[in-house]
Formats: C-alpha cells, structure tokens, sequence
C-alpha cells in the first residue's frame, strides 16, 4: 500500500476556509475535558520556554500560556494563527509564528514542546524527520508531550496509536515515558529528555 503524502497549507486553508473552528475546540465538551487532562498531565508547574505545534485557534494555547515564561504557537495556517492571536492580544507571554514544524523549527531551545491533534497530518517519513528535529530543540529535562485523536480519519496519513508508537520506538534510550492516558478517543503520552 502507498504511503500517503503529509498534508499542507493549501488542505487546512480549505479547512479553515470552511469553518473558522473546524475542530469545535471552542466549545466542545470533549475537548475541554481533553485539554484539562493535557495540561494536568504536565510534570512542572511551569516552563521557562514552550513551543506549541499547531496551535490552531489558540484555545489550548491561553490554558499553556498560564504555566509559561515565554511561548511560541505555531500553526501552518494563517488563518488559524489571526484567530489564536485575536483570542490570546491579553497574553504577553506568547508570540505566534507561521510555520510546516515537518521541516521549519526555530533555532531556540525548549522545555516543553507540545504536540497535540497534528502529528498525524504528517506521512510517517516526514514524521520521523521532525520527531529527530523535535528531540534537537529540547533542552536537557525538558518534556515532550503527544496527545491524539485516536479513530482512523480517511484524510490523514496516520492514526493516533502509529504517531505515538513511531515516537517511542525512535526515542527509545533517548527519553522516557513518565505519563500515560488513554481516553475512548484519545492518548496522552508525557515524555522527558535524560
């Protein structure tokens, strides 16, 4: 079977194009609970340097932004990023940047770095790519954390369950896993740099 392409700009401006919260993650229940979970998973109270992948329209962001110094959101939509901006204009402690993280990081290093709901838009190569690039960027003690939708979604290239355990199997000897949840729909897993 053919691996599928990693998916770009062009299908989240259609996506964002359609539905300016495509995902419900304003209002959704489920996401709420998701994100509570996510952000009381975290080892530290707080975190000197974040950097968020794919933040799409900053509803996560402003729930991390509570336990960072300083946090880069990024997204590979523009549209997305104008949305997270407008929501998060009281938060100085943030800054938004556009960016595909599968081949554009910043040079910075991080403590947290946090993956939640994109990896899979990814093909497993290119995710392998950016998981090597992710483990650069983070300081010694610093966590990664993964959180994913788990059901197959015909559009994207993986499902939850093949992110985390590409992750894993790359990182191994590398980081730990220090937490785990896995929800219905969802995985939470909690890594750290020895």
């Amino acid at each position: 079977m053919e691996e599928k392409q990693s998916l770009d700009s062009e299908y989240f401006k259609g996506v964002y194009d359609a539905n300016e919260d495509p995902w419900n993650f304003e209002t959704s229940e489920y996401e709420a609970k998701k994100y509570a979970v996510t952000v009381a998973s975290l080892p530290k109270d707080h975190y000197e340097n974040v950097l968020e992948i794919g933040c799409s329209i900053g509803v996560l962001t402003q729930l991390l932004a509570q336990k960072s110094e300083h946090m880069l959101a990024t997204d590979i939509s523009e549209k997305a990023l104008n949305l997270a901006k407008k929501r998060c204009e009281n938060l100085d402690n943030v800054t938004f940047k556009k960016l595909n993280f599968q081949n554009e990081l910043p040079e910075d290093e991080y403590d947290l770095i946090m993956v939640s709901e994109v990896a899979y838009y990814l093909s497993q190569n290119d995710w392998e790519m950016a998981v090597g690039n992710l483990f650069e960027r983070l300081k010694t003690d610093g966590n990664i954390v993964l959180v994913h939708w788990l059901p197959e979604v015909h559009d994207y290239p993986q499902t939850g369950d093949e992110v985390h355990q590409s992750f894993e199997k790359l990182m191994k000897g590398k980081m730990m896993n220090i937490f785990t949840c896995r929800a219905e729909t969802y995985r939470i897993d909690v890594w750290a740099k020895s």
